[in-house]
């Protein structure tokens, strides 16, 4: 069993910095679309690299979140108003990108009492889907409290796949995520399971957590019958943030995929610069989410 002792400790991942056209291309979209990005708010290592590739994480209801989880970079305060023409601006957007399959997430709106943003968020998808009928969507919502009507309004909406994240264990979720509830997560995950959506999570490693927590956490995400499983280096964006408390060696990663579809997950995306959405159209196309 591995211990807080007796961990292996890898290297800070490098991130290579390339601007290419493509990454122009996409930047220069959002830009005039008015949109945000995860991309760009929670200073995504990835970005140079997705960017190019022409594919961006889109987040929609603003760029203020609601809540102050210790990992994130995204701005927290309150709220002002909801944009109801961002679905169209969204789906237009996506249109000009010309592309086939596409991530959708937002900051959490704790404020919005009645349904948490959930029908900005179905509006969003059937503006998609309506407009770029050939592009795929993804969804990476936050847990909208657990309110079953809130989920529910989503899930009709018929994304092709549903994403929320545990972003850790749970021993440390509390410290993590102080106003998420670890139970909420899973429960949220498998309403999805339930409706009948192809669903994924994803979690972050370096934040105090041991191998075996890691492993454990797979194994009950899988028992509820996700699909897609994600697992990154966590890296302190700000001196205001978590401290890293180590890099993950190479080989640490790489048992984790190998645990992780041998417990039975589809799809196990495992490595330092790994985010939620990162190759998301790859592991699409891997589930065959056109079937």
């Amino acid at each position: 069993m591995e211990t807080l002792a007796n961990r292996t400790v890898g290297k800070k991942p490098r991130i290579r910095l390339h601007y290419g056209k493509d990454y122009r291309f996409v930047q220069n979209v959002v830009t005039q679309n008015n949109l945000h990005t995860v991309c760009e708010e929670a200073r995504c290592p990835n970005i140079y690299e997705c960017w190019n590739r022409g594919t961006a994480t889109i987040m929609i209801l603003g760029d203020i979140c609601t809540r102050a989880c210790g990992f994130c970079s995204v701005g927290t305060g309150k709220p002002v108003g909801l944009d109801r023409m961002e679905p169209v601006r969204t789906a237009m957007a996506i249109q000009k990108m010309n592309l086939r399959h596409v991530v959708i997430t937002s900051v959490d709106r704790d404020d919005i009492k009645d349904d948490f943003g959930a029908k900005i968020w179905a509006e969003t998808i059937r503006q998609v889907h309506h407009h770029v009928p050939e592009c795929t969507v993804e969804v990476l919502t936050p847990d909208f409290q657990g309110y079953l009507p809130a989920l529910k309004t989503v899930f009709e909406a018929e994304p092709e796949i549903f994403s929320h994240n545990v972003e850790c264990v749970e021993r440390i979720s509390r410290q993590v995520r102080a106003q998420a509830v670890w139970s909420r997560s899973l429960d949220v995950l498998k309403q999805s399971v339930v409706y009948g959506l192809r669903t994924k999570s994803g979690m972050m490693v370096g934040l105090g957590e041991v191998k075996d927590e890691v492993i454990e956490t797979m194994k009950e995400v899988v028992d509820l019958g996700v699909e897609i499983f994600t697992i990154g280096q966590y890296l302190q964006p700000t001196i205001k943030h978590l401290p890293v408390d180590r890099y993950v060696a190479g080989h640490e990663f790489e048992d984790y995929k190998r645990i992780g579809l041998k417990l039975g997950f589809r799809v196990v995306e495992s490595g330092p610069l790994v985010r939620s959405s990162y190759h998301a159209d790859e592991q699409a196309r891997l589930v065959k989410i056109e079937d």
